[in-house]
């Protein structure tokens, strides 16, 4: 072999090497980059909560504040049925035989839920509920009794002309205690800027 076909056979053998060298840079580098962005997007994933908004509403007052929750976050909206509607009677607070007043004086009521609710679907959770005589309903505390909260981040809301919301809060986390609760936030009017700017809960 002369010295002239040793060059190039030399040159071609060093122009093969970069090649596959360049050819294997590139792939790793295209393949780099697959997982990374499924990583990322799994992390997406991740922090994306399924919200509910469940309330009671006896008078529809409730229902209209849970609604703009809904709308704001994106929510499920989910109404707690009781098996035995109330009526104005039941509610009328001024007579002490009345249902509502009865269910409120005692201890151990627990009024029955009709729907099943699919609490366990939800990562976040907004309680919706109409304050009764300085406390939620007591189908709230039914809910509570009947349902794993374990976790799940509740944010409760109540309507009341007066009353705050702490009061019934605190008695509602002695029945969530492995929940975790936020502070809550009480309606007297309807405002749709006010509810919406409180619900963007983050």
């Amino acid at each position: 072999m002369d010295k002239k076909m040793i060059i190039t056979t030399g040159i071609l053998f060093i122009i093969i090497i970069l090649g596959i060298f360049t050819y294997t840079l590139m792939s790793k580098n295209s393949f780099a980059d697959k997982p990374e962005e499924t990583e990322k997007d799994g992390e997406n994933d991740k922090i994306k909560r399924k919200i509910g908004v469940i309330y009671f509403s006896a008078t529809g007052t409730t229902k209209e504040i849970a609604d703009y929750i809904s709308q704001t976050t994106g929510g499920d909206l989910i109404e707690i049925v009781p098996e035995e509607n109330y009526t104005s009677a039941d509610l009328n607070y001024t007579d002490d035989d009345s249902r509502a007043n009865k269910e409120q004086k005692s201890v151990n009521a627990r009024p029955k839920i009709k729907n099943k609710l699919q609490i366990e679907e939800y990562d976040t959770i907004y309680l919706g509920y109409p304050i009764w005589w300085g406390m939620a309903p007591k189908i709230i505390y039914t809910l509570l009794d009947t349902y794993d909260f374990k976790d799940k981040e509740i944010i409760p809301f109540c309507t009341s002309g007066g009353s705050s919301i702490d009061v019934s809060v605190e008695d509602l986390k002695e029945l969530a205690k492995n929940a975790v609760w936020h502070d809550g936030k009480r309606f007297s009017k309807t405002s749709k800027d006010e509810i919406e700017n409180w619900a963007i809960w983050k």
